[in-house]
């Protein structure tokens, strides 16, 4: 098992279950001490559980990072167990889908402090105590690449998350500090489920080329990659996660 990692601290936010869980779970299997964030204490335990199962080394971190003060509590938490920090993973979301006229404010609040200021806020924080040559991996959307309807909220949130990590990479770069964006389609997670359904599954099964929906392993793994030395001269980039759905017209 590679364990290029060993030595090194990570925050995944949203780590409880679905892209969180893999990448906290694939970061461990590379010898990160890995955080676990979530809300919920109950899944921050379980997928502790499942990396010390695994054989890694876990911290749980329970905290709402839809706050600026959640995350830097939560990156703080991190740093303080090891006296470093060196990858954060913004992962948290929450997202409904809402057509234009029925657009409400505190569902577009929520979306926005979860999914957009707790990344600033994460940047913020991580940004303060982060070892040279730390790596920041923010979790995008191909709805920032192209857009489907009822999505006005989400698309303008995850596409604001790449000029975010572009504007992070440019301004943290002379400390050596790289921040990435993956775009993940849809994939099938405890999250998305109530946003599904087999007819749409089957309609971008059949206009995807690789022929599959992705799972939450095939972007845990681009994150970690990003995340890791081998990406090392990769910053203000995201990466299309899709199976080649985005770019392509089957």
């Amino acid at each position: 098992m590679q364990q290029d990692l060993a030595g090194r601290y990570a925050l995944v936010t949203g780590a409880g279950a679905g892209i969180g869980k893999a990448t906290a779970l694939r970061l461990a299997a590379r010898g990160a001490v890995v955080g676990v964030n979530d809300l919920k204490e109950e899944l921050v335990n379980d997928t502790v559980a499942a990396l010390i199962d695994a054989g890694g080394q876990a911290i749980p971190v329970v905290k709402n990072v839809s706050t600026r003060e959640g995350i830097t509590e939560a990156v703080n938490e991190v740093h303080a167990k090891g006296g470093r920090f060196d990858i954060l993973v913004n992962n948290a979301a929450w997202v409904r889908y809402q057509s234009v006229p029925d657009i409400a404010p505190e569902t577009m609040d929520r979306m926005l402090d979860i999914g957009f200021k707790a990344v600033v806020w994460g940047i913020q924080a991580a940004a303060a105590v982060m070892t040279e040559g730390g790596a920041i991996v923010n979790v995008a959307s191909t709805a920032a690449l192209r857009s489907a309807s009822q999505s006005i909220v989400y698309s303008g949130i995850k596409s604001g998350i790449l000029g975010i990590t572009r504007a992070a990479a440019a301004e943290l770069g002379t400390r050596k500090i790289r921040v990435n964006a993956v775009c993940p389609s849809a994939v099938p997670t405890e999250g998305t489920e109530r946003n599904r359904n087999e007819e749409r599954d089957a309609r971008r099964v059949a206009t995807t080329p690789l022929g599959r929906l992705g799972n939450v392993d095939d972007i845990a793994k681009a994150i970690v990659y990003l995340a890791s030395d081998d990406a090392g001269f990769i910053t203000a980039q995201w990466l299309a996660v899709d199976g080649g759905i985005t770019f392509t017209n089957i």
